[in-house]
This record gives C-alpha cells, sequence and structure tokens, in this order.
C-alpha cells in the first residue's frame, strides 16, 4: 500500500507538471494561486507523508539514536538529494538560458525541499524520545502560524518573511517567480528554505504515523480505525483553523499541512483496505512500478520533459496529434497522460526485473 501511494503521486506529480499547453490546463490539475486546495495540492505533501513512514522504518535499524553511523548516512543522503535537485535546476537552466545559467540557476526546487525535510525530520527522530514526536509537531505548526501571523505574511509581497529570508540567502534572481493581479513579478519561492517548517512537521507526522502502523502490525482492520481517526480529526482541525491561518500550498502553512495529512491518513487507510484486506492488487501494479523508483523517475520525467520541450516534440506531438481529435484542454491532459505512460514504461522494466535506485 505504502509503494501504490508513493507511485500515485509521482504519477500525479508527472501528470500534473506536464500538460500539453499551460494555457489550457483543468482546474483541478492546476496549484492554488494563494489560498485554497485544489487536488494537485495534495499530491506533493503526500509524498512527504508517506517519506515520513518510509523514515521511521529505515531509521530503526539505528534503535532510534543518534550516532556517527546514521548522521553520516543522513547527511550524505540528504547532500545527494539536494544536489540532484540542483542539477536539473542547472538542466533547466541551460536549456532556458544557455550560457547564463548561473546567472539564473533556482537554488530551490521539489527535490531541495525533499532533501531538507528528509534531513531535518531525520535528526529530530533520532534526538527526540518518540513520545513527544507529536508535541514537537505542534510546537513547529503553532511557531510557524505565529511566524507568519505577527509578520503579517499571510500574504503574497515583497515583504513577507518568507521571501525576506529567500532573497537574503539566495538573490532574486535564483528564486521562483510569481506573479501579482496587478501584474508585477517578485521572487517568492515555493520551496524555499522558511517554509520548510511546514513540511518538517508534516514529515514528523509521516513518522507518527510508521510508528503507529509499527505497534499495529498484523492488525490490518486496527491500523485502518486508527487512520481514519487520525484523518478525521487532522482534517477537521485544519479547516477549523484555516480562518486563523489560511490553507496555503505555497506557505506550507500549518492548516495546509494539517488538512493533508488528514486526507493522506485517509486515503491511505482505503488502500490499506483495497489492497491488504479486499486483495484487489491488479490496478494497483501501474503505480507501484512508480513507487518502487520514485526519485529516479520523477528526475526521468523532469529531464525527459525539458528536452521534448526544449526540441519542439511537446510542442508538436500537442497541436499536431492531441489537440486537433481532442480539442484545448483534453488534447493538454492526453499529453500530459501520454507523458506518464512514456515515463512509466522505464519504470516498468526496473520493477519486473526487481531493479531498485537509490539515493
Amino acid at each position: 500500500s505504502l509503494d501504490v501511494m508513493r507511485g500515485i503521486t509521482i504519477a500525479g506529480m508527472i501528470l500534473v507538471n506536464t500538460p500539453g499547453t499551460w494555457k489550457y490546463v483543468y482546474a483541478p490539475l492546476r496549484h492554488s494561486k494563494w489560498d485554497g486546495l485544489t487536488p494537485t495540492d495534495l499530491v506533493f505533501p503526500f509524498f512527504i507523508f508517506i517519506m515520513g513512514i518510509s523514515m521511521f522504518f529505515s531509521l530503526r535499524k539505528y534503535q532510534f539514536k543518534l550516532s556517527t553511523e546514521s548522521v553520516t548516512k543522513i547527511l550524505r543522503r540528504t547532500a545527494l538529494i539536494f544536489l540532484v535537485g540542483l542539477g536539473l535546476s542547472l538542466f533547466s537552466g541551460l536549456l532556458k538560458h544557455g550560457g547564463d545559467v548561473l546567472e539564473h540557476i533556482r537554488i530551490f526546487g521539489v527535490m531541495q525541499r525533499l532533501a531538507i525535510t528528509y534531513g531535518v525530520g531525520s535528526i529530530i527522530l533520532l534526538a527526540i524520545n518518540q513520545k513527544y514526536i507529536l508535541h514537537v509537531i505542534g510546537i513547529i505548526l503553532v511557531g510557524y502560524w505565529g511566524l507568519l501571523y505577527f509578520t503579517d505574511s499571510l500574504t503574497l509581497c515583497t515583504t513577507n518573511i518568507i521571501a525576506i529570508v529567500d532573497v537574503a540567502l539566495c538573490g532574486e534572481a535564483h528564486l521562483y517567480k510569481n506573479t501579482l493581479a496587478d501584474g508585477s513579478v517578485i521572487a517568492f519561492d515555493p520551496a524555499g528554505l522558511l517554509s520548510s517548517l511546514g513540511s518538517i512537521a508534516q514529515v514528523l507526522i509521516g513518522v507518527f504515523v510508521g510508528k503507529l502502523i509499527s505497534e499495529l502490525r498484523g492488525d490490518k482492520e486496527m491500523i485502518i480505525r486508527n487512520l481514519f481517526i487520525l484523518g478525521t480529526i487532522t482534517l477537521f482541525v485544519g479547516f477549523m483553523l484555516s480562518y486563523g491561518c489560511p490553507i496555503n500550498k505555497k506557505l506550507w502553512s500549518s492548516t495546509y499541512v494539517l488538512t493533508t495529512s488528514g486526507f493522506a491518513s485517509m486515503f491511505l487507510a482505503m488502500l490499506i483496505w483495497i489492497i491488504d484486506i479486499k486483495g484487489q492488487v491488479k490496478w494497483s501494479r501501474f503505480f507501484e512500478s512508480f513507487g518502487i523508483n520514485p526519485l529516479y523517475l520523477y528526475v526521468q520525467a523532469a529531464i525527459l520533459g525539458g528536452i521534448f520541450r526544449a526540441t519542439g516534440i511537446s510542442k508538436f506531438l500537442y497541436a499536431d496529434i492531441f489537440q486537433p481529435i481532442l480539442g484545448d484542454y483534453g488534447g493538454s491532459l492526453a499529453y500530459a497522460l501520454f507523458f506518464v505512460l512514456l515515463n512509466w514504461i522505464p519504470g516498468y522494466f526496473l520493477y519486473k526485473k526487481r531493479i531498485y535506485i537509490k539515493l
């Protein structure tokens, strides 16, 4: 179930990142412009939630204690994931800016956020007593909300504390750009450093779920019940608190963490019921192929997508094949689905050969 859910999120990431054209994208396949929640906004936090569960089981071999061996492994993996993210930014920059790439390279991104979240979350897991995990999550969420609220940073503007920190660290040229309602463009990175506080809390919620699953191992029905209870509580609390702290993906706000973790917990419970209890597994093989090599397939899709855009292949497939048959929006979605399938083919080969590419 964990591999399938992880695979669904990776396939979802590829789907929403590679439409035939950004001009025609169905609303559910777009991120919220600022406050709010769309199905697309669930994809990345679902992956981080699952990463937290996996961290609990993978770090168990160190008896959940800091040691030279455990810290070395965590720091090495963190650095490698971050460097892979920088490599993708460099590749994308080369295609877009050519020789001026270093002047425009984006420092942060999806892989970089995964690296920061994994590294800090793992150290916290090994450094504290597990009975205090919920306390740490609460402190981070309340503290982060207080930081945003008391610095008047719940709006998209140049005085937002997240923008200030990222600009000071990286410079405007190396950050993601957002367009305001008046047409002006500002540097505000949705995967920046300070907003990683929210994702760190989210990965720790995943760790807590991993602990819950471990303690109830073998009793699948009890696991499902507890996951549904946890999901219902966090979802309800997240929506209720959104009146004071808006649900916001770009801020990775505290209520965004709670609502998406609630959905993730309930979704995982549903998958366990379908796959592990009801035994309905045939449909899941497609997603399992993505789930056993998630980072590799994400990187593969990013590189292949960049090449298709730079060479005009994506434009040709959309404009000359999919759009004439299915129209603007339908053709754009059809191309995205085609691209997911194209990336699945090598993923399925690796799956059948039991080849696991890990950092």
